[in-house]
């Protein structure tokens, strides 16, 4: 895939919590980016996920975001999105798709999606908007496809399973089981100087 140049055209907005941000995002985003020929994936870090808010201790927005720009330093076509945090406030999809049309004007604009999110898409918040204001892009993995809305028009593309989740990991930084291939060493680092998971790290 060509690089980037000038303004672009064909944005991708990836978000999540990303507390902690591990290689199944950036296969994600890589291989998404990859399939659609997107100019860049933004992984939008979510400043108030509401929708875990109350359920476990969420890691500070600023700590996730810099765990974020550490994870994609270097690799082409993706970047980090702090939008949502200098917004301030619960983060919503269709608020932070308007904010990308602005900063990208006449870009299109592709939401990056796993497949239960897209099988819950009715309990977002102003799905209507995210839907007339995007392509929905669900990341199949190889198996079973998941049921989908047949009145919205998916953009389906798969990528390789990997078994990470960040639940897994933070259950790894707090009993000092092995983190190697699972985040990237820049990310580990970071996660080690803020202490954002405990003294595992120090």
């Amino acid at each position: 895939m060509p690089e980037p140049t000038g303004t672009p055209r064909r944005v991708g907005l990836f978000g999540g919590t990303f507390d902690p941000p591990h290689v199944g995002h950036l296969v994600t985003a890589v291989n998404v980016r990859h399939a659609l020929e997107l100019d860049v994936v933004v992984m939008m870090v979510a400043n108030v996920p509401w929708q875990k808010e109350g359920t476990r201790r969420i890691t500070p927005a600023i700590d996730r975001l810099a765990m974020v720009e550490a994870a994609v330093d270097g690799v082409p076509g993706l970047e980090a999105g702090r939008h949502e945090i200098d917004q301030g406030g619960n983060s919503y999809t269709a608020d932070t798709l308007v904010a990308l049309g602005r900063d990208h004007p006449g870009a299109e604009l592709f939401t990056i999606v796993g497949d239960d999110a897209a099988a819950g898409l009715h309990s977002w918040e102003r799905s209507a908007e995210v839907v007339r204001l995007s392509h929905l892009v669900v990341v199949d993995r190889p198996g079973a496809p998941v049921e989908l809305d047949g009145s919205v028009e998916w953009i389906r593309v798969e990528v390789p399973r990997l078994d990470v989740s960040s639940t897994d990991l933070r259950a790894r930084f707090g009993d000092g089981r092995p983190l190697d291939y699972l985040v990237t060493d820049d990310t580990l680092a970071v996660i080690a100087e803020r202490s954002s998971y405990g003294e595992a790290l120090r």
